[in-house]
């Protein structure tokens, strides 16, 4: 009996870890960082890590907490994670904020606030407008009171204005689904909106983002035989760093993906995390995402 079930088994698990994601983990919940008086507060650098791709994606973020200090001059700071939209499909971008309990209201309002100049350069816009307010969470539901008009302007661009609300609020905890109305009982997740995803996301680095040789990148894809291309450029365009990484799930399923990428570069300065697809029929690169970066050189 004994031999029969461990072959058992191992069919069990490899089947578990072979198992489509339509839209990858739910990736980093927010992250308090204390800072000193008069300090400026920047996103961190993810930590270096291998670029051996696991085929069995991390827990998702709805099982870790999120520690934050309380509000005032030496409160510390936030780091959440934005759903913009680009060329019609969700771009993600990270905000480090001083810190404060309400994460829900904080989100919505960046979102409303729109791109900064930086990330409005490289195409990010906002959907969601001002004045939306979370009634309450219960159960992973966040409910919400959004303003009048909230869904106009048609149906594709209420949609994205809908998903970048899920994408963000359910960084936290606390949601797993949003409802839209307080009353009806209705509700959305991610997955809901999965379709709004690009062939590639990037989740970091983020645009503006100071990094250090090697540069982590991770994110989701859904791309040809899982591999996801990564490249760095000077700010004169040139090839500094190059590797590649196969993500958990490829063509058909969307998995996610890390990889680590050393570079070289004399002074420190503006620079380019190219994350991309190779084509399979002509070797060119497509469903390439650009993230703007300051590139620190080694000393």
């Amino acid at each position: 009996m004994r031999r029969l079930l461990a072959p058992l088994a191992a069919v069990v698990v490899l089947a578990a870890g072979c198992a489509p994601a339509r839209t990858g983990t739910l990736g980093p919940a927010p992250v308090g960082a204390p800072t000193t008086a008069g300090a400026t507060a920047t996103p961190r650098a993810p930590a270096p890590a291998t670029t051996t791709p696991s085929r069995r994606p991390p827990p998702a973020s709805p099982t870790t907490t999120v520690p934050v200090t309380p509000d005032g001059p030496d409160g510390g700071t936030i780091t959440v994670q934005l759903w913009f939209v680009r060329d019609g499909k969700l771009a993600p971008t990270r905000r480090t904020l001083p810190a404060t309990v309400a994460t829900s209201r904080l989100a919505l309002t960046e979102l409303a606030a729109g791109p900064s100049r930086a990330e409005a350069a490289v195409g990010l816009t906002t959907r969601v407008p001002a004045g939306v307010q979370v009634v309450r969470i219960a159960d992973g539901v966040a409910a919400l009171a959004p303003p009048a008009g909230f869904d106009s302007g048609g149906t594709a661009t209420a949609r994205l204005r809908r998903a970048q609300v899920v994408w963000t609020l359910t960084q936290f905890p606390t949601v797993r689904r949003v409802a839209f109305t307080p009353t009806d009982g209705a509700s959305t997740g991610r997955d809901d909106y999965a379709d709004l995803l690009p062939a590639i996301v990037v989740t970091g680095p983020s645009i503006g983002e100071r990094v250090t040789s090697p540069v982590t990148v991770t994110g989701s894809a859904e791309v040809f035989e899982a591999t996801v291309s990564v490249r760095v450029l000077a700010a004169d365009g040139r090839e500094v760093g190059t590797s590649f990484t196969t993500a958990a799930c490829g063509s058909g399923c969307r998995g996610d993906y890390r990889a680590t990428v050393g570079y070289r570069v004399a002074v420190t300065g503006p620079g380019t995390v190219e994350v991309y697809e190779v084509s399979a029929r002509d070797g060119s690169r497509i469903n390439v995402v650009s993230v703007p970066v300051v590139l620190v050189a080694e000393r």
